[in-house]
């Protein structure tokens, strides 16, 4: 059986959605019911996510997501919809009903989990063998100890094609699972199968609940190939939503996150005693990952290499981290290469230092752009000026505004003045270009009318205005069915099968006296649906007169299905007639 509705019903009752998003999105009161902050969905400077804390939803008006408690935890963190409410409930302090006979996708996913972790061991069992050699004299070269080994599960894929296959099938694994988990492939001819990690030093990556969700492989020959392999994107792994170390780092004590480029860089660091370090797999910073940093710590230090491609991620992870609120620093290495080259020339207690003396992301972005420019020449001067203005511009506190364009203006030989007018002249132009691309976006009422999902666009543009109508007076007043029944109006007077739905869990919701709430509608949702289902919602309706109104959406509803009917022949017949012309 699937999971009760009651159940779902007392789980949403018990969720608060501004609890919920406040453990990832920064929210800040602004009117009524409505929190908002930046949206965790998409990037944005000015906010746009808004939580209804009465209705209970989410709704972004930027790029039009929405929907409710358990919508929110499946998109933000990738799960299914059993998963999802999984959380809730362990949140919630209740126990998910056991189904008999598991959803296939969640039995999936527990079977997957099972064998990576039945990989982990393989790979650290296999680092003790003959096979691991290399990898035991690498982990020595890097100062690794034994007990930095086991805490990261630290293991060895050994130069075999198919070691791990066969491991794992005597476990009773089937090769589909392998494939599917990313640990194997097929090969080119025939039923051949090989292993996805060969000859490199293994280190699992583990999720914040302790799942073995993927591996990150380092080459240990010198075969000219990449230098980390991942594991591929499977239905437990997104290698975008992981971070190498956040399994331990999480737990800190030290109320900051360190963010650095390696995945030794990460081993190194919690060795030194630096437990909140963690790394992106080496790829750069995506805002699914910054979003999962913001959740652990209010204080996160950037630690990347000092070289010009660790510059320009570190430029990078600030657009992506400023964004989440907290508060953001930049450490500079100097000449040292990165955290595991200083950390071992100059030792910890220097590094502490460098942590304390780290600059702010406001100050590292002036001085980024100051080294860009030859501030020798008027030329260099007046392009950094242009650059930092345009920098400073996008910087909401007034303050920090005044104290760096004060530093701009020092560096560049003018006065503070002239930095501060340019500042404030290039925020009005932005918040003049801001209110005209949303006055353009208001004066196409085509798209205010169709949904974002094109499989849920509406074929009747008209028809389908009503029948909107028709679902916020239900929700609004659900008394109003009654109207609509006495009207003899049905669910397959839609013209959308979206809308049509959505009314046909109303009238099931109501046939069984439960009740009807925006909150509750959106659970029986997918994620595209439910998020159109807020959009629907945030327009004006009102029920003063609730029962002229729903009747007025139904003829309206019905005047366009007359529309399009093909007219009766007999009737055409008949006035062809009367009119004298011809048949």
């Amino acid at each position: 059986m699937a999971i009760p509705d009651s159940f779902l019903d007392e789980l949403i009752s018990r969720t608060d959605i501004t609890e919920l998003v406040s453990g990832y999105v920064r929210l800040t009161k602004k009117s009524g019911f409505n929190m908002f902050g930046l949206c965790p969905f998409h990037s944005e400077k000015t906010p746009s996510f808004t939580v209804n804390s009465e209705k209970q939803i989410y709704h972004c008006f930027g790029c039009g997501k929405g929907g409710g408690a358990i919508g929110f935890i499946r998109d933000i963190e990738n799960l299914t919809f059993r998963d999802a409410v999984e959380v809730l409930a362990q949140r919630a302090g209740m126990t998910v009903p056991e189904e008999e006979g598991q959803l296939e996708a969640s039995n999936q996913r527990k079977r997957l989990l099972q064998l990576n972790r039945e990989a982990a061991r393989h790979f650290h069992a296999a680092l003790s063998t003959p096979a691991g050699e290399q990898a035991r004299e690498y982990l020595a070269s890097r100062g690794i100890t034994k007990t930095s080994v086991t805490r990261f599960g630290i293991g060895v894929a050994p130069d075999n094609w198919s070691l791990l296959f066969e491991a794992m099938t005597q476990k009773g694994f089937s090769r589909q699972e392998l494939f599917e988990a990313g640990l194997c492939k097929r090969g080119t001819k025939g039923d051949g199968v090989y292993d996805f990690f060969r000859n490199r030093l293994m280190f699992p990556v583990i999720d914040t609940r302790g799942n073995v969700t993927g591996f990150s492989g380092r080459r240990l020959d010198t075969i000219k190939d990449y230098k980390y392999l991942n594991s591929p994107d499977t239905p437990v792994f997104t290698k975008s939503r992981s971070l190498f170390g956040i399994n331990l780092a999480k737990k800190t004590k030290a109320g900051m996150l360190i963010l650095v480029e390696g995945n030794i860089d990460v081993v190194i660091l919690h060795q030194a005693g630096f437990d909140g370090a963690v790394a992106p797999l080496g790829t750069a910073l995506t805002a699914e990952q910054a979003r999962l940093l913001a959740q652990y710590t209010e204080k996160i230090n950037i630690v990347f290499d000092s070289d010009e491609a660790g510059r320009k991620a570190t430029l990078r992870a600030l657009t992506l981290l400023e964004k989440t609120g907290k508060n953001v620093k930049v450490v500079n290495l100097g000449t040292a290469g990165d955290p595991d080259d200083f950390i071992r020339k100059q030792g910890a207690d220097a590094f502490k230092i460098l942590l304390e003396r780290s600059e702010t992301h406001i100050e590292y972005r002036l001085l980024s752009i100051q080294n860009s420019y030859d501030m020798n020449t008027d030329e260099g001067r007046l392009l950094f000026l242009a650059a930092a203005t345009d920098m400073l511009s996008g910087v909401k506190s007034e303050p920090e505004r005044e104290v760096y364009g004060a530093k701009a203006a020092s560096a560049a030989g003018v006065s503070s003045e002239a930095v501060k007018n340019e500042i404030s002249k290039k925020i009005r132009i932005n918040r003049k270009q801001e209110r005209k691309d949303f006055d353009k976006e208001a004066a196409r009422p085509r798209k205010t009318i169709q949904p974002v999902s094109r499989d849920l666009r509406y074929t009747d543009d008209l028809s389908a205005i009503a029948e909107e109508g028709v679902l916020r007076c239900l929700i609004l007043d659900s008394a109003l069915m009654k109207v609509a029944n006495e009207t003899g109006f049905s669910q397959e007077e839609f013209t959308s099968g979206f809308l049509a739905k959505v009314y046909g869990i109303i009238e099931k919701r109501l046939s069984g006296e439960r009740e009807v709430s925006e909150a509750l509608i959106l659970s029986e949702l997918e994620p595209g649906e439910a998020s159109q289902m807020t959009v629907l919602m945030q327009k004006p309706e009102s029920i003063q007169q609730g029962g002229d109104i729903i009747r007025d959406y139904i003829r309206k509803i019905r005047s366009e299905r007359l529309k399009k009917q093909p007219p009766d022949e007999e009737i055409l017949f008949e006035i062809r007639k009367l009119k004298g012309k011809p048949e």
